[in-house]
Parts: structure tokens; sequence; C-alpha cells
């Protein structure tokens, strides 16, 4: 199945010339492959016609809130039509976007893991790293962890082993020296 964005490469309304863009550009951001029909060239009065006759929501502006004619963009998956910019501005808000498009499950972009608040994933060097606390640790092919290096918890420090030792009174950091 083939998602189908229908334009017009030369509408004087700058709105719909902003939605068209934003329709693209979230399409390109999932990573959804999509086929642009330019209404508006020669020889695509038949494409015109075919979105016309097919759209159910007329796309209204601010500048035209009651059009005769359904607006460009209008978006159809093969020959079922999905909507308008406004119905997919709203599968996009809601993270519904694979439904809007009736993509199937193995249509739809693969999913990427997620990782908690902070990491930082490292192609090059198979690590994962948290900012908030500067711990890294190997990532494996299945997505586990392994071999905390960087100090844990302020007051404890990792031996050569990867083993938490707690600091002991002579062992003061430069930030407590200053301080006393």
């Amino acid at each position: 199945m083939v998602i189908k964005v229908y334009i017009s490469g030369i509408s004087g309304n700058k709105e719909v010339k902003k939605r068209q863009q934003r329709v693209i550009m979230i399409l390109d951001s999932k990573n959804i492959k999509y086929e642009i029909i330019d209404i508006a060239e020669p020889g695509a009065e038949e494409a015109k016609d075919f979105m016309q006759n097919n759209s159910t929501a007329l796309g209204a502006t601010i500048g035209d809130p009651n059009p005769r004619h359904p607006l460009p963009p209008q978006i159809f998956n093969d020959e079922a039509y999905c909507g308008d910019y406004d119905m997919f501005d709203m599968a996009n808000e809601v993270d519904e976007m694979e439904k809007f498009l009736k993509l199937e499950p193995s249509d739809a972009p693969i999913a990427h893991e997620p990782m908690k608040n902070g990491d930082v994933k490292s192609e090059e060097n198979g690590k994962v790293t948290n900012e908030q606390n500067g711990d890294t640790a190997d990532v494996q092919d299945e997505g586990e962890t392994n071999n905390i290096e960087n100090e844990g918890p302020v007051g404890n420090k990792a031996d050569e082993n990867g083993d938490q030792t707690e600091q002991t009174e002579n062992e003061t950091s430069p930030e407590k020296a200053d301080d006393e």
C-alpha cells in the first residue's frame, strides 16, 4: 500500500503551502514512504478529479472556512481516503499516525527500542550513557547492559573490578578539602 499526498505546487494560499510542507516533513521524520501527487501539474486533471470526488473533508483554512472543493493536502492510502490536514495533524498529536494512514503493522516503520530519560546511545562505541549521572554501560545485542564503568552514587568509588567501595574519611574529594 502506498500513501498518496495530494498537493498543489502552485497554490497561492500560504496556509495551504505550510500545511503541505508540514505533512511531508512529518511523514519524512516518521520514515513513512509516500507518493506526492501534484494536482496542479498539466495533465493531472484525473488525479485532481479523484481527490475532489473521494475526499470527504474539505480542508478548510482560516482564510477559507467553507471551500467549495476539497483543498490540498489530502491524504490517501492507495484508493482509501485517510483525511485532510486537520485530521492528519490530530493523528500526529495523539500518536495514532499508523491508524490514521490505515497502515498494516508490517507497513509501519520499525520503532526503536526505548531508552530511559537522559540516556544517549553512541553507535560507534556500543555504550549507553546516562547524562544525568555519567554512568556508562556496554550494550549487548539483546539490549542488556553490564559492566558499569564510572563512579556510582556520590560518596562511593568504583575500584578496578567495577565493585563499589565507600570512601573513607582520609580520602576526601577536592571540593571537601577546599571547604576545610
